[in-house]
């Protein structure tokens, strides 16, 4: 089953923003009030290296670069959704863990060994391993070795792994080219994965794959003889995005192949749920990017305290 996201479907810090100090723990535990719908499948969460409340030692902590400040670990986090999940048998939720740095990853491995096992839910260990377009050049990839080299101790988890990427509302040339796409399946050689048959998805900005159909059919196809992957369509609020050659990507590779993470108003332009446009039937994957978006917000607040 295949999901269809929408990163902002609900955004409860835009109605009534909570104190700062509290911000990331107040918004999940109002995300978690959602979770009963049987269309949503999966939560997302970025992780840094940070403090709790501004203090203490470092560990890996619910927030999006450049904040390092937050109130939610890793540990509660991965606690609230096994809770939920053990309450609400036949509507479990996914979990999708987005390592911001190969500092955190390495440092969350004690967490996820304790806590991976005993999982009966998905779980989709996210990271950007491969500068990517356009002329990117300010986030530092994950180092894709030692990312395999963790990643390899869970079997069960699907492997989502990307590129660093530079877009935005002014942006109409880029693509994933031939050279980043090979890139990456280097890498998968070079690391083994192309032997386990675990399972992979590419995330990609959807401004940016909707110029590049061919070569991301040809980096699928090539996984394909190995492993079962997919794509993961995600955009950021104000991206520029070609509409109809997006569409045209999705049903290229078939609505069963692809996962969606975008803006309403995006999804809303895509129609992909209209029968009539030939599209089956999408559930929901909800973004908890959102939870980092307001810690943004307050990371210079929180420092100083």
């Amino acid at each position: 089953m295949r999901s269809t996201a929408s990163s902002c479907s609900t955004r409860p810090w835009l109605v009534r923003l909570p104190s700062p100090a509290n911000c990331a723990l107040f918004t999940f535990i109002l995300t978690l009030t959602t979770l009963h719908k049987g269309d949503i499948e999966f939560i997302e969460a970025d992780i840094v290296l940070g403090k709790v409340n501004g203090e203490g030692d470092d560990m890996p902590v619910m927030a999006h670069p450049p904040a390092n400040v937050s109130d939610l670990t890793l540990q509660g986090f991965l606690n609230q959704i096994k809770d939920f999940n053990d309450l609400h048998e036949g509507n479990e939720k996914g979990v999708k863990l987005d390592f911001k740095s190969i500092e955190v990853f390495e440092g969350s491995l004690d967490i996820l060994d304790a806590t991976i096992p005993s999982m009966s839910y998905p779980i989709w260990i996210n990271a950007d391993i491969i500068s990517g377009p356009v002329d990117q050049n300010k986030s530092v990839p994950v180092d894709p070795d030692r990312f395999f080299a963790g990643c390899m101790r869970y079997k069960q988890a699907v492997l989502s792994i990307g590129w660093t990427t530079n877009w935005g509302a002014d942006f109409r040339e880029g693509e994933y080219t031939k050279d980043q796409c090979d890139a990456m399946v280097e890498s998968l050689s070079l690391n083994n994965v192309l032997s386990t048959g675990q399972g992979i998805t590419f995330p990609v900005r959807a401004g940016i794959a909707a110029n590049s159909e061919e070569q991301l059919h040809k980096l699928v196809a090539a996984v394909n003889e190995t492993n079962e992957s997919t794509l993961t369509i995600w955009s950021s609020d104000g991206d520029y995005v070609d509409v109809a050659k997006l569409r045209k990507l999705i049903f290229g590779f078939g609505v069963e192949r692809v996962y969606l993470d975008v803006p309403d108003e995006l999804a809303a332009r895509l129609d992909l749920g209209n029968v009539g446009n030939g599209a089956g039937t999408f559930n929901s994957l909800v973004s908890f990017s959102f939870i980092s978006l307001c810690f943004y917000a307050f990371a210079t607040w929180l420092q100083r305290g």
